[in-house]
């Protein structure tokens, strides 16, 4: 229970501390949120993705920070639990105007839960639920811009308003053309519309910030009209002008939560946004897309630390209110990871093995540092994101006892079993989790069994087997084409290794042998010196620890002759060392490639512009 009163000014004192150490963690992460800008308008690509990668590192040093201040200023690690309690109480205070109150409570959380042990990690002592509202939280400061601007066109100023809301981001470099880009908008908002009349609350919302990513910066908004909402995001590059520097263009309009919902994915890099209040934007994002938990948009949003805190809490309710059981997840068994689920739940949970069967040579610690490389990376669309957690609680009767043993035989050391008041408890000491997919072996081996791998079968079943083939290899192709592009080399290529989405997307996720393709040597496999080498089983050439031999990947991905004949349609120069040299030579040089989360079918016209 609480304490009656608060009487201790070194409670007062520690509570203020914590309060400063998060108000300076989150001044220096939106003072780098809005350095994008000025990145985007230079075209600073390499800032950019260094502004990306070194982002994700403020949290822990922050904290680290405010930790190492209240051992050495007040001895916090030897305050009683009375003191405690005051703290979190006096912290509450400091919440109830603040404009960012739940990052406040997972930082609070975070720096208890590095100075009291975890057996004090209850409601008393942390922030288990929200102590207070993010509900209409707005900045009413004077000159303060609002969390989304509202635009309210009519037929006939259309175009002049949507010309006006371009303009509102203050862009530091001019636009190609941005009458002929904004005409390009209105009638892909118009054929979105409809031949409707507008509604007397017929109105423009835009988020005040723009979205930044890769090489993109986004205009996220929403059409409102009557009881119909639209989402839609305007994607703004760069493009080359003739003897000029570069200048900007709208490239595309994306509208419905699908592509929304691409867009924000949990397999590409996070977003810089310039955001005075995060909850304010996360509850207009799930406007647009309500099936995207707020979890997963606060990850989107760069607040990696507060998608965690959410997700678990998540967790927690949806393990009260089920009663299936956790299992090995389906699927080939991985040589690192022992991966299990609960088939209720929409994610796996992976964890690092104690020891690996030969050929495999690797560690605990270099299977880590590949899931921090991904992790800071951009994913381009075709990595995972993994939340990463430490010392996560499961009731014991939830494992069925297949899992227990396993982990148990392959990762003793990330596992002990508590005796508690409410149970048994397994204790996982380090375990990722990622959002669950159709590993692409079983999603292929469906199609195959379905009669998609026979041309002579015509029956619609088959024929839709044989789409579903087709789809998987050319986007898989496309997959490590994106991966290749963003300076990834996989590895392990099998189709094991690679997962299928709900919208029919390919995504990678087993990191432990990824380099970047700037490390790797690609060569073609010399041709035999004689007859003997030609008939040897044996390789005839020196190979080096980095070196990669692309046309040998054949043997292992293409034994199915209509995957095959796919394959080579759409994707043979993957097997060629070529591909993977020049992509080695332009990230060498320097290039940034774009990598867009829209077709190539969605972007505009350039022509129209340069008429």
């Amino acid at each position: 229970m609480f304490p009656a009163r608060l009487d201790s000014s070194i409670a007062y004192d520690i509570a203020k501390a914590m309060m400063d150490g998060f108000n300076r963690h989150y001044q220096l992460f939106r003072a780098e949120s809005a350095r994008a800008k000025h990145r985007f308008e230079t075209a600073d690509w390499h800032g950019q993705q260094r502004g990306q990668r070194e982002r994700i590192e403020f949290y822990p040093l922050r904290i680290q920070e405010c930790v190492r201040r209240l051992e050495r200023e007040f001895k916090a690690n030897e305050q009683p639990m009375e003191i405690w309690h005051q703290i979190k109480l006096h912290y509450i205070g400091w919440l109830v105007d603040h404009h960012q109150p739940e990052l406040a409570e997972t930082f609070f959380n975070s720096v208890t839960c590095k100075i009291l042990h975890r057996s004090y990690f209850q409601n008393d002592f942390i922030f288990v639920r929200p102590a207070v509202s993010t509900e209409y939280i707005e900045n009413n400061e004077s000159g303060k811009r609002p969390t989304f601007r509202a635009y309210y066109p009519t037929r006939e100023t259309f175009h002049a308003v949507l010309v006006q809301m371009v303009e509102d981001f203050e862009l530091q470099r001019p636009f190609l053309n941005l009458e002929a880009n904004i005409h390009l908008v209105e009638q892909a908002m118009w054929a979105q519309l409809g031949d409707v009349s507008l509604r007397a609350n017929f109105q423009i919302q835009v988020l005040s910030s723009l979205f930044f990513r890769n090489k993109g910066a986004y205009v996220v908004g929403k059409l409102i009209n009557g009881h119909d909402e639209i989402p839609f995001a305007l994607p703004i590059l760069h493009t080359k002008v003739p003897n000029s520097a570069s200048r900007l263009i709208i490239d595309a309009a994306l509208f419905g939560q699908e592509d929304m919902v691409v867009l924000f994915s949990f397999s590409r890099a996070y977003f810089m946004v310039e955001m005075d209040i995060p909850s304010a934007y996360v509850q207009f994002l799930r406007s647009m897309m309500p099936r995207k938990q707020r979890s997963e948009l606060y990850n989107s949003l760069g607040l990696a630390k507060q998608g965690k805190t959410l997700f678990y809490r998540d967790f927690l309710f949806h393990l009260r209110h089920s009663t299936d059981q956790f299992r090995i997840a389906p699927g080939i068994k991985g040589m690192v990871m022992l991966v299990f689920d609960l088939p209720s739940y929409p994610y796996v949970f992976k964890i690092i093995k104690d020891f690996y069967p030969p050929p495999k040579e690797t560690s605990r610690e270099h299977i880590q540092s590949k899931y921090m490389l991904v992790k800071r990376h951009d994913r381009v669309g075709r990595m995972a994101d993994t939340l990463e957690y430490s010392k996560v609680g499961f009731p014991k009767d939830r494992f069925d006892d297949a899992l227990l043993a396993e982990i148990q035989k392959f990762a003793p050391s990330q596992i002990s079993i508590n005796h508690g008041a409410a149970g048994e408890e397994i204790i996982i000491h380090h375990v990722y989790i990622e959002k669950r997919m159709i590993p692409l072996n079983m999603y292929l081996q469906e199609a195959f069994d379905a009669g998609g791998t026979n041309p002579k079968n015509t029956t619609p079943a088959a024929q839709k087997a044989y789409k579903n083939i087709e789809h998987a290899v050319i986007e898989y192709g496309h997959a490590i084409k994106d991966l290749v592009a963003a300076n990834i080399f996989p590895g392990d290529m099998l189709w094991k290794n690679f997962g299928i989405t709900g919208n029919g997307r390919v995504v990678f996720y087993d990191y432990d042998e990824i380099e970047y393709i700037t490390d790797c040597n690609f060569r073609a496999v010399p041709p035999p010196r004689d007859e003997e080498d030609e008939m040897s089983g044996e390789i005839w050439y020196n190979v080096g620890a980095r070196d990669v031999f692309p046309e040998t990947f054949a043997p292992f991905l293409l034994g199915n002759p209509t995957v095959r004949e796919i394959f080579m349609r759409h994707h043979a120069d993957l097997l060629e060392a070529s591909f993977w040299q020049q992509y080695k030579e332009r990230i060498q040089a320097g290039y940034v490639h774009a990598i867009f989360p829209y077709s190539q079918n969605r972007r505009f016209d350039l022509l129209h512009l340069l008429s």
